[in-house]
């Protein structure tokens, strides 16, 4: 119920936090959302370390983040998807950078297949980019974090982690984990005592990405399919005001209220939503 008043209705103000000498690592940087971010928290006296495979997305984006006000801005190439990787990378920013102080989660991969028609290697790289990846950099940066009792950690997940999504056995199951990752790291921290580490799961619908491959909503007023930049305001004002959850639209609410309903309530607000036909649209083409 508390954050049901928080996010919706704003009922208890909360205290902002101040981006000023912040280390801030964004992955996935190179487009969408990762790219948004990093340009709306680059005038605000913060360090940029952006991690992505696609080198020159990601250099354009240092190079916008620059131009934006960015004074110090780092780009690594990372496989997210491979933990020697993440390890490697991590160690390099921890000397040539310091250490993270707020982690943003954001890299991920949806393929739109449905389940039979997934492999094992597509369900296996599906997991290790949109949820082992987060295990991997928050057992990387979470330590220094610990030993300061001062950081955030952002987690990009999905109104999929709420619910089964036709054609998106393996995303959901992905992004499911991850919210449930969070949550038990967040009551770990809690009573631990480390209540200065921050913790915001983001669980959005849609973002009109690359991801989304031109993923079209048939009930647009109720499921809105969010531009990247609007939705990046959202993330740095929730991340601000130090929220657990930044779920939007607010519809994706009623997702939450599953295990509340019998699940034909949830099918048929699919069907109403005709989300399966949006799904087909943008993923079942050869």
């Amino acid at each position: 119920m508390f954050l049901l008043m928080e996010n919706m209705f704003c009922i208890f103000p909360l205290c902002k936090k101040c981006f000023t000498s912040e280390i801030v690592l964004i992955t996935g940087a190179a487009n969408g959302i990762g790219r948004q971010v990093a340009l709306k928290l680059a005038p605000m006296g913060v360090t940029l370390v952006l991690w992505d495979i696609d080198d020159e997305g990601n250099k354009e984006t240092s190079r916008l983040a620059q131009k934006n006000g960015a004074s110090q801005v780092f780009v690594y190439h990372c496989d997210c998807s491979n933990r020697e990787d993440v390890y490697q990378q991590a160690d390099k920013v921890r000397r040539e950078v310091g250490d993270v102080t707020i982690l943003i989660n954001n890299a991920g991969i949806l393929r739109g297949k449905k389940f039979f028609e997934l492999t094992d290697e597509d369900f296996e790289k599906t997991m290790k980019i949109n949820f082992f990846s987060q295990v991997w950099t928050c057992k990387a940066f979470l330590p220094a974090m610990v030993a300061c009792n001062r950081g955030h950690l952002v987690s990009t997940a999905s109104a999929a982690g709420l619910e089964g999504f036709y054609r998106a056995s393996d995303y959901c199951a992905s992004k499911s984990a991850i919210i449930t990752m969070m949550e038990a790291i967040n009551s770990e921290l809690y009573h631990e005592g480390k209540c200065g580490i921050k913790t915001t799961i983001i669980c959005p619908y849609f973002i009109s990405t690359k991801l989304s491959k031109g993923f079209k909503s048939k009930r647009p007023c109720l499921f809105p399919v969010y531009d990247p930049e609007y939705a990046a305001c959202r993330i740095v004002d929730a991340i601000k005001k130090k929220k657990f959850y930044l779920i939007m639209p607010p519809a994706v609410y009623l997702l939450g209220l599953k295990i509340y309903l019998p699940r034909i309530v949830s099918l048929l607000l699919e069907s109403y939503v005709k989300f399966p036909q949006s799904m087909d649209e943008a993923y079942g083409q050869k």
